[in-house]
């Protein structure tokens, strides 16, 4: 048994409401864990243990400095510590999140692959954020380009969607050819209105310095100091993605997002996502992230969805979409 203090200052945040935090630590370390006034009491493999101890201590110093530590945080810690043992958790918390615009939540990486994914974007000019839903890869991408735009690093940000069943239904729509493709990128605008204030998403999508459009609007053009997010490409065919790929002009930078296990494409149809995997991830200058449940940051019971239909999957019943 190892007992381990908890300073009084960090004791309710990292204890959580009901000792919350406890059983997380508990479930991803395989720990038996009481309380004893400040102090825990923590039963279990002595690694295991050691590891409960480094989390606890290195939050609580964070505490001690100012940091304000949510509960989220207390089970990204838990995860980063489960999954390596060196990580440090003062450099990964304290090294900021790229974004706080306009009075917006500060937007920071859960996880290490979605730290390793914000480097990626920051060392690379093409990236390719691959994971099951909730996993942060549009909504990190789109605050990235954000920062960038802010810090005028980029001129203009051009966020791009496939319509998959745009070609059978959108004569069915009602309006004009914008009102019948806004449904399928609607939470390409949910995301950027999260970033920044409402009049000013307006005022930048007025005059042209953001815009979102379908993937095939991208067709003849040339992309000069851009920051571009390519969203749900898994729905993409192979020749708009190689079209896509080709567009980056000087000085741009493109995030291209998708999930391989929800393709709608028609049958017989090669996503061009997974056709891009095999053909440009050993060109320089461009790196691929893959994520997993792990990384999932929606409602705690997500995470545990995405398994069960990844289980299911991968057993005797087929692929369903996830949405």
């Amino acid at each position: 048994m190892r007992k381990i203090a908890v300073p009084e200052e960090g004791i309710e945040t990292l204890f959580g409401s009901y000792d919350e935090n406890l059983r997380v630590l508990e479930s991803l370390l395989n720990v038996s864990i009481r309380t004893q006034g400040q102090d825990l009491l923590v039963e279990g493999d002595a690694a295991n243990t050691e590891k409960v101890e480094r989390i606890v201590s290195g939050l609580a110093s964070l505490v001690r400095d100012g940091y304000r530590v949510a509960n989220g945080d207390v089970r990204t810690a838990a995860q980063l510590v489960s999954d390596n043992t060196d990580v440090q958790l003062r450099d990964y918390f304290l090294k900021s999140a790229p974004l706080r615009a306009s009075g917006k939540r500060q937007v920071t990486p859960k996880s290490v692959n979605q730290r390793k994914y914000v480097d990626a974007i920051d060392q690379n000019d093409i990236v390719f954020g691959i994971g099951p839903a909730g996993t942060g890869k549009t909504y990190l991408a789109m605050a990235q380009a954000v920062a960038y735009l802010l810090a005028k690093k980029v001129v203009r940000i051009i966020l791009a969607r496939p319509a998959v069943e745009a070609g059978e239904k959108l004569g069915f729509l009602p309006g004009d050819l914008q009102e019948k493709v806004n449904p399928y990128l609607r939470p390409l605008y949910d995301a950027l209105y999260d970033m920044l204030d409402a009049e000013r998403v307006e005022r930048l999508l007025e005059r042209g310095t953001i815009e979102i459009a379908p993937i095939a609007f991208m067709r003849g053009r040339t992309l000069n100091d851009a920051f571009v997010i390519l969203d749900e490409a898994q729905n993409t065919t192979s020749e708009q993605m190689k079209m896509f790929l080709t567009r980056l002009g000087l000085g741009s930078k493109a995030v291209v997002t998708g999930d391989i296990t929800q393709i709608d494409l028609p049958s017989g149809h090669t996503s061009g996502l997974i056709e891009a995997m095999k053909v440009v991830s050993q060109i320089e200058g461009i790196s691929f992230v893959h994520f997993d449940d792990r990384d999932v940051v929606r409602h705690k019971l997500v995470q545990q969805i995405v398994r069960a239909y990844e289980k299911f999957s991968n057993g005797n019943g087929s692929q369903r979409r996830v949405s």
